[in-house]
């Protein structure tokens, strides 16, 4: 009798990893969640201390990945929201865990983030 092994392929994480594991990434995508669409600014006013072109790569990449959508309005002055696309909205599920246990964290080694919040 063969014993079914308790580890995790881990091939399909290659190419999401890359991008989930950047400083700014698991926050952007609680902080875009927790308020369903946010502008560039808010997003900026919420994580205190990135850059704004760091930011402004970040969303690009996550938007390329399908992670999140931008919607621009063709208004004056111009307008741009994001929000989390369906799987966003999927990773941010399974990343809830790993955001309250970090939340319970204190000293120097871990930092609680305020961008924990319930969805409604």
């Amino acid at each position: 009798m063969q014993q079914e092994s308790e580890d995790a392929c881990l091939c399909p994480l290659e190419g999401i990893i890359d991008v989930i594991s950047k400083k700014w990434a698991l926050l952007t995508i609680a902080m875009i969640g927790n308020h369903k669409k946010l502008r560039f600014n808010e997003i900026m006013k919420n994580l205190k201390g990135i850059s704004p072109k760091t930011l402004a790569d970040l969303l690009k990449r996550l938007e390329a990945i399908g992670l999140i959508q931008r919607k621009a309005y063709v208004e004056i002055p111009p307008r741009v929201e994001y929000s989390l696309k369906q799987d966003g909205v999927e990773l941010r599920k399974v990343i809830r865990p790993l955001l309250e246990w970090a939340s319970t964290k204190q000293g120097e080694r871990y930092r609680a983030s305020p961008c924990l919040k319930e969805s409604s």
